[in-house]
């Protein structure tokens, strides 16, 4: 049984949270942009209010925000965590031991799909990704391509840094 409370009533669903997004990112986008000029707090919040009711007036637009917001959520939610798993190995410490620029990147790059792999499974994906990638007939041709893929950019990659170590007039 789902228990409806007032968060999740269609009045606020429908109506006061979209009203309320708008009218704080309008107003907030006035206020550092300040196109209307400084200290004008009063108008700024006039206008974020018309622009706020104006988009409840329309279904449609309040439609677009309502879908709009899970996806959101969930987007914020992955690019913290990948955030989170880079920031462990980008900073650095009060020694200033820091790790080496290639090293940085080869981590970054597996933080990110550490995070996107960690998505598919608690979407519950993960066996209809790992099916299409191993057992489906179509597989063979994909890992086909993506080892084709990963030779090229290695040797570009390889090309690109012996240009680098060259000095003008080699």
């Amino acid at each position: 049984m789902v228990l409806e409370t007032i968060l999740s009533s269609e009045l606020a669903v429908r109506i006061v949270y979209p009203f309320l997004l708008v009218f704080v990112l309008v107003f907030g986008i006035l206020e550092k942009s300040k196109i209307l000029g400084d200290e004008k707090h009063q108008i700024n919040s006039i206008i974020a209010l018309v622009v706020g009711l104006i988009t409840i007036a329309f279904s449609w637009a309040t439609d677009v925000i309502i879908n709009l917001m899970p996806f959101l959520a969930v987007s914020a939610v992955v690019l913290l965590v990948f955030l989170i798993l880079y920031g462990f190995v980008a900073s650095t410490n009060k020694e200033g031991l820091t790790l080496n620029k290639n090293l940085k990147n080869a981590l970054g790059v597996l933080s990110g799909i550490i995070v996107v792999i960690a998505l598919i499974v608690a979407t519950g994906q993960w066996s209809r990704v790992y099916n299409w990638m191993f057992v489906d007939y179509g597989s063979g041709p994909i890992w086909g391509n993506v080892l084709l893929f990963a030779i090229v950019i290695g040797a570009l990659i390889l090309v690109w840094s012996s240009g680098r170590n060259k000095k003008s007039g080699e």
